[in-house]
């Protein structure tokens, strides 16, 4: 293995253990709830959503869109925005794009 690979494996996994680690130690009681840190903090979590999600997508949708991941990713937004239930959101995406997959 090349040393330029490990060293950036190391810097990345370093700096993923610190942005795990230290917000859960931090002293958060302090901030102003309408803060910059406090709403950088509380995006950070759709962000990494987001972020998953695309790289999860993208090598599906360069040969085009796939019908399983449409009707999936509809039956996610569906769920969630009548619900509200995170649950009932991923399961009724899971058997969504599943049955798509079954049928197709």
């Amino acid at each position: 293995m090349r040393a330029e690979i490990l060293t950036l494996a190391l810097i990345v996994g370093a700096c993923t253990w610190a942005f795990r680690f230290f917000p859960t130690k931090a002293d958060l009681s302090g901030i102003k709830p309408d803060g910059i840190l406090a709403r950088f903090l509380a995006s950070t979590g759709p962000a990494a959503i987001a972020t998953l999600f695309v790289a999860s997508v993208l090598p599906m949708v360069q040969g085009g869109v796939p019908v399983p991941l449409v009707l999936g990713t509809l039956a996610v937004v569906l769920a969630y925005g009548a619900l509200r239930s995170v649950v009932v959101a991923t399961l009724a995406g899971s058997v969504a794009y599943g049955l798509a997959v079954w049928l197709l």
